[in-house]
């Protein structure tokens, strides 16, 4: 099974043509390394978004919610299961 951690985008690294307030700015990068290796490192996400990653973020629960970009979840697979709920 692949590994993926976590990256956020920055508003200075995002793509130049995109709007400012990303609503989605948790992206997936894939992991050959533990996740908390590459903390604070920059890095190339599935979809060709530049982040910084955040290895004490886990990309199933980031990316299962509103903040994840809809390409690194399909890319991923996670845009195939069922979103996380609050329990209670």
């Amino acid at each position: 099974m692949e590994s993926y951690a976590v990256g956020f985008a920055r508003p200075d690294r995002w793509s130049r043509g995109r709007p400012a307030a990303d609503g989605h700015p948790w992206h997936a990068v894939e992991s050959h390394r533990p996740s908390a290796e590459l903390d604070g490192e920059v890095e190339l996400a599935l979809c060709g978004a530049i982040v910084q990653v955040r290895g004490s973020q886990q990309w199933e629960r980031v990316g299962a919610g509103g903040t994840g970009c809809p390409e690194c979840r399909r890319l991923s697979g996670l845009a195939l299961t069922a979103p996380l709920r609050q329990a209670g």
